[in-house]
């Protein structure tokens, strides 16, 4: 848990033409990405103290100061927002931060390393850990589930993953055997 910030959101572009930005909330609550302004950048430079004045299709309206028409608001479209951990309210014991997950060493239940966690990622249904696997460039998606992640150590940067059959590749030059019926 050595990450300072945690990323909540993102400025997806404009909104209008009065200087409105259209605000993308990682929040569980999303309207509470409001309740951590001032917000940074992910650099820790700029920041930003959001106003959400309504919400819209996939986030919500904002205001920010210094923001005053759709240029502005356009120049900050992709701007992750982050906010101080100590802002952050603490978690149950089975739930975590995506940015906790991220670079975790990942070991089977046999006590093999499989890789890294390189991102944590959701698309619409249960987050999947991308994993980046030991000694080669290729990737694989693993289940953020009890069944595939028994154990969670953050006070140990590991994982230990029992993943369903099928996840991991197999090696290319392992002999091909037959099954007799």
């Amino acid at each position: 848990m050595s990450v300072s910030r945690i990323c909540v959101g993102t400025i997806s572009g404009s909104y209008g033409v009065q200087g409105e930005l259209r605000i993308k909330s990682f929040c569980a609550v999303p309207e509470d990405i409001e309740t951590y302004s001032p917000l940074t950048d992910e650099s820790g430079e700029l920041e930003f103290n959001l106003a959400i004045l309504r919400p819209i299709k996939n986030g919500f309206s904002a205001r920010m100061p210094n923001v005053a028409n759709k240029e502005d608001a356009d120049a900050y479209r992709g701007t992750k927002l982050f906010a101080r951990r100590e802002q952050m309210p603490s978690l149950p014991d089975d739930e975590f931060y995506h940015a906790d997950l991220i670079g975790l060493d990942v070991y089977d239940t046999g006590g093999v390393l499989l890789g890294k966690v390189k991102t944590v990622q959701n698309h619409g249904a249960d987050d999947l850990l991308e994993l980046q696997l030991t000694g080669t460039s290729t990737t694989t998606f693993l289940p953020f589930t009890k069944a595939a992640v028994p154990t969670v150590d953050l006070a140990s940067g590991r994982i230990v993953a029992n993943p369903p059959e099928g996840i991991l590749p197999t090696p290319k030059d392992a002999p091909k055997t037959a099954q007799q019926d």
